[in-house]
């Protein structure tokens, strides 16, 4: 039962059948994770950056940035996935919110060189604003789900005036607070599903967690084009540059094949809305680490090129310790998947080799070139003892 007119401008958001056969991801949503694009990349910049200067609390803030990156996205892909009617007034709201994650994109550096989030939060008011008002669009035309569209609606208009509050008194309570909220906003949806599960498609997730998955594997692959790039521009062929190329995309490669060894949509389907909360929440770690690879093999390129501020040992570290974060996540949801632990086993010792590599201290170039053929030894391994086809 739903309530409201469908008219040419706006359709009810009644809610979407999860079962709805060939659900894809819209040009709008593809669209939309333009926006993100940009973000991640400024987040990875700016993370190379300071770690190549030796400026380690440059993590602090990419893991805080990036949460922001990634909650926003997450928040709008559920939702969609659930209410998606692709009239005039949800695109209109989405344009807005792509202009606030532009803005929030715009105000990375100002977060990590300044420690200022005003930007990132005006950013957020820019895109929570639709989200509220959509969710509260469902709440009238989705009566058996009210309660639970209700509850998104003025948690997340609470806590967006909480961060405005807490920017215009001039950030009270640093960290501490930032954490404190972080945990709130993380609590919000088991909360509010904890009334009513909104009817997100499990295919159709997959889809889209598929796709931020390969634009965070970009910042890998734009990374190992600027190491391309260090080679042309140098006129000359260097050995360890070489290395690093080759060892970036084998890393690159492998990394997208762990994660493609088979699609998600049948447990997701079959597990239900709490189990969905660990495998959505889990994508955080996988997508900062990805990136963070992207940040690292910079940083191994800076070491060659003797414009870092840090030793070998240092810039391999911030490749493979990314590399076995991302290697440990995938382990652990294709374990969950097939119910069986071996490939949790066999993940953490693959992670293990390549932090054994990381931190012998050889050259980059030679290390980050062991690293990837760690990967593929693991990936041939796999490969020899069971059925590489997709599931």
């Amino acid at each position: 039962m739903t309530t409201g007119n469908t008219t040419p401008w706006a359709r009810p958001l009644s809610g979407r059948d999860p079962a709805e056969a060939h659900r894809a991801s819209t040009p709008l949503e593809l669209f939309f994770d333009l926006t993100f694009v940009v973000a991640i990349a400024s987040a990875a910049a700016q993370l190379h950056h300071g770690l190549s200067e030796g400026h380690w609390n440059a993590l602090g803030g990419y893991f805080f940035v990036f949460f922001g990156i990634w909650w926003a996205w997450m928040n709008y892909s559920w939702f969609a996935s659930a209410y998606d009617t692709d009239d005039v007034v949800w695109r209109v709201m989405t344009l807005i919110g792509m202009a606030g994650m532009l803005v929030l994109a715009a105000g990375v550096p100002r977060a990590f060189n300044e420690g200022q989030l005003g930007v990132l939060i005006l950013g957020y008011v820019i895109m929570r604003v639709p989200m509220v008002f959509q969710w509260l669009r469902a709440a009238r035309h989705d009566p058996v789900r009210a309660r639970t569209a209700r509850t998104y609606a003025t948690g997340l208009a609470a806590l967006q005036f909480i961060w405005v509050v807490w920017a215009l008194l001039g950030q009270p309570g640093g960290s501490a607070f930032v954490v404190a909220l972080i945990v709130c906003e993380v609590f919000l949806p088991p909360i509010a599903e904890r009334h009513g599960t909104t009817p997100w498609h499990p295919e159709h997730m997959v889809e889209r967690y598929s796709l931020m998955t390969i634009i965070v594997l970009g910042e890998v692959l734009l990374s190992t084009t600027g190491a391309i790039g260090v080679i042309l521009d140098g006129g000359t062929l260097s050995g360890q540059l070489i290395m690093t190329v080759i060892g970036g995309l084998l890393i690159v490669f492998c990394l997208w094949w762990f994660y493609f060894k088979h699609s998600h949509a049948q447990q997701l389907e079959e597990d239900g809305t709490r189990p969905a909360f660990v495998w959505g929440y889990g994508h955080y770690l996988l997508y900062a680490a990805i990136a963070a690879v992207g940040a690292g093999l910079g940083v191994c390129i800076d070491v060659l090129e003797h414009v870092a501020h840090v030793s070998s040992r240092a810039a391999t570290l911030t490749l493979g310790v990314p590399v076995a974060v991302a290697l440990v996540v995938t382990g652990y949801m294709h374990a969950r998947d097939v119910e069986s632990w071996q490939w949790a086993v066999r993940a953490g010792g693959t992670a293990a080799a390549v932090l054994i590599v990381a931190l012998a201290g050889w050259e980059p170039g030679l290390s980050v070139l062991l690293i990837g053929l760690v990967l593929v030894a693991s990936l041939v391994l796999y490969l020899a003892q069971s059925d590489p086809a997709p599931a």
